[in-house]
């Protein structure tokens, strides 16, 4: 027999503040007054068809393919259609005041930072013993075994192995200085000569190097930043919050 365990608004405000999350939550909140505060100022609105593209594509994320599925999605949410409107509203607002903002600033940005958005695919092997990394090192350049068999006999994730010690594309501003000096003066395919860290020894093997381009997705991250990082500073500008207990 099933049961039914009832919870409130106080259950659900008791739990925020057990789990210390008041202070993030108030930041949420500033952050949004201050985004509605300059969009404001700025002349910038949201227009109906803009708002119902919006909420048409939240739908096609997770998958909302009836007003069944949506009443579903919004139950289990807590929200009502008019909340629902709210938040594509207000994320719709942040997305437009970023591009009124910083649109014209994001080629610059790239261009002083290009070196950060390099990347370079690689394969890496991180081991314990200094000395077995570079009796391994001479042993793959003289061809005595592949960078493949040293990788499955000594890394011991199992996703990575199964990979060889595949690491994808990694940029720049992700890696060590000792290690992206390395990988980048690298002509590929190459592999480095051990890399001494705090980690252990790197055997890195660089197989491209990837010169970073200004598409969409960068383009994108890039704006994302310069907004997030506008939105911080105006936060901190408040040297207090007065949270008004209507209780």
């Amino acid at each position: 027999m099933s049961q039914t365990i009832v919870i409130t608004k106080e259950d659900i405000l008791d739990r925020v503040k057990l789990t210390s999350k008041i202070p993030e939550i108030v930041e949420q909140i500033v952050a949004s007054k201050i985004i509605a505060d300059a969009a404001f100022e700025a002349g910038i609105e949201v227009a109906t068809e803009e708002l119902q593209q919006a909420a048409d594509q939240i739908r096609l994320v997770n998958k909302l393919n009836s007003a069944e599925d949506t009443w579903k999605w919004l139950e289990t949410h807590g929200m009502t259609l008019d909340d629902f409107e709210k938040m594509v509203s207000t994320n719709l607002l942040s997305a437009k005041l970023a591009q009124h903002l910083f649109a014209d600033k994001v080629e610059r940005y790239f261009f002083e930072r290009q070196l950060d958005y390099a990347g370079a695919v690689m394969y890496e092997i991180l081991l314990d013993d200094e000395d077995l990394a570079i009796e391994l090192f001479y042993a793959i350049k003289e061809g005595e075994i592949s960078f493949y068999d040293v990788a499955h006999q000594h890394i011991k994730d199992t996703e990575l192995r199964r990979k060889g010690g595949y690491k994808g594309t990694v940029h720049r501003k992700d890696l060590k200085p000792e290690i992206s000096a390395a990988i980048f003066a690298a002509t590929p395919s190459q592999i480095l000569k051990p890399i001494i860290t705090a980690q252990g020894a790197h055997l890195i093997l660089v197989e491209e190097i990837v010169q970073p381009q200004l598409d969409a997705t960068l383009r994108y991250k890039i704006l994302s930043t310069l907004f997030a990082d506008w939105l911080q500073q105006q936060i901190e500008r408040y040297e207090s919050v007065l949270i008004i207990n209507d209780s």
